[in-house]
């Protein structure tokens, strides 16, 4: 690495730090929980975070349909570089599924493609549901933001075009028939981030003989994060982003905190920002656990960024793979 103009034994970045006792710490580093409701888009959530904050630097981590309402978490800032780390966390739905009833999109937003007689019994219903719990497989609906050579399917949909799709392995945790009022059933679910919630009332629904569409869903959990902080998404804007952030948001620390955290002195942490993997002592951490799958927090406290340990001789080194730009050193390793 070439020596420029700043030291390697100073971070370069004290313009990242938030001013004193601002919330979301370095430039807004923060995790957002929003509440959205039905009727926007996931994106058009993003703008409204974007406009609030007058921060360029957003993402949500995980699609909601426009007539799906509930958790959508928010990454703000720096956040968005680590996004993979939140986005593969189980999901919790509440929704209801209308049987009889077969859509081009799987929900009744879309155009009735037939009607039946919803002639089955409750057991059989149950006794459908418990097979769907487990590994399955499912086909992506075309409604969906899937790419195929470079187009989402559901603008191919909008085109009238439909394409062959693979069925995916996702995993159902568990389905709960909670209550039925025939021919509506409400229902939990928890399942496996990619599982398309509309496809398994549609499969439920060909499994009893009679086809089904989904009603309503609400995402209650994306694990470890639920509700009970969110912000609803349409009260953003007179808010002010102190305010916002204060309610709804979750620092770096508090959303990193559901993985394990190696604290490294002064001489490891400068190594860390210079990208070079500094010699550890894990202790019980894990070894080899994959790029993103262990915290760093340098000698200030601060996170420093995210990386793995590997093995090395009777020891381990901590390599990072994501170095936040405030802990960012420039000189020679």
């Amino acid at each position: 690495m070439n020596v420029k103009a700043l030291s390697a034994t100073a971070p370069r970045a004290d313009r990242y730090r938030s001013e004193p006792g601002q919330p979301g710490g370095p430039l807004g580093a923060a995790l957002l929980a929003l509440d959205k409701p039905v009727g926007i888009t996931s994106h058009d959530l993003v703008l409204r975070v974007r406009r609030a904050l007058k921060l360029r630097a957003v993402g949500h981590l995980g699609t909601l349909d426009p007539g799906a309402s509930g958790l959508v978490l928010c990454a703000l800032g720096p956040c968005t570089r680590a996004a993979q780390v939140w986005q593969g966390g189980e999901k919790t739905y509440q929704g209801t599924l209308e049987l009889g009833v077969v859509t081009d999109t799987q929900d009744m937003s879309g155009r009735v493609l037939s009607r039946h007689p919803a002639q089955v019994t409750e057991s059989a219903l149950r006794a459908a549901a418990a097979r769907f719990v487990g590994d399955i497989q499912q086909v992506p609906p075309m409604v969906s933001a899937l790419r195929r050579e470079g187009r989402r399917l559901y603008e191919l949909a909008r085109a009238g075009i439909e394409v062959e799709r693979a069925p995916r392995p996702v995993l159902v945790h568990a389905l709960e028939l909670e209550h039925i009022e025939w021919p509506r059933v409400h229902f939990t679910v928890r399942c496996s981030t990619g599982t398309y919630v509309r496809t398994l009332a549609h499969d439920l629904g060909g499994a009893v003989g009679c086809g089904a569409a989904l009603v309503s869903l609400r995402r209650l959990r994306s694990e470890p994060f639920g509700l009970e902080r969110a912000l609803p998404g349409d009260r953003l804007e007179p808010m002010t982003a102190v305010d916002v952030l204060a309610r709804g948001g979750y620092t770096l620390p508090e959303a990193l905190a559901h993985l394990p955290t190696l604290d490294l002195d002064a001489a490891q942490s400068v190594e860390v920002g210079l990208g070079a993997a500094a010699r550890v002592e894990p202790g019980a951490l894990p070894l080899s656990s994959g790029p993103l799958s262990v915290v760093l927090r340098g000698s200030d406290g601060w996170v420093a960024g995210l990386g793995e340990l590997v093995p090395d001789g009777e020891g381990a080194r901590a390599r990072p793979h994501l170095v936040f730009p405030w802990a960012v050193r420039e000189g020679r390793t």
